[in-house]
């Protein structure tokens, strides 16, 4: 059990490296954009990727709380 939290742990570390930066050309320094709060839709690899994020997160979750009970 403990070997799946790894690998889903290592899994869920680079897809989360993977996704783009949802403000990205917003900074503190610079005063950010007026681009930040546009309204974006996920497409394609993007949609993708945020949806096995929340799965490998889930799975994370549940093996964590199922070997806490153990």
């Amino acid at each position: 059990m403990e070997i799946a939290v790894v690998i889903v742990s290592i899994l869920l570390i680079a897809i989360v490296l993977l996704q783009s930066a949802k403000a990205e050309s917003a900074s503190i320094i610079q005063g950010g954009s007026s681009e930040l709060f546009q309204n974006r839709k996920e497409r394609g690899v993007e949609l993708f990727i945020s949806r096995l994020t929340f799965i490998l997160g889930f799975t994370f979750f549940v093996l964590c709380t199922f070997i806490s009970f153990m």
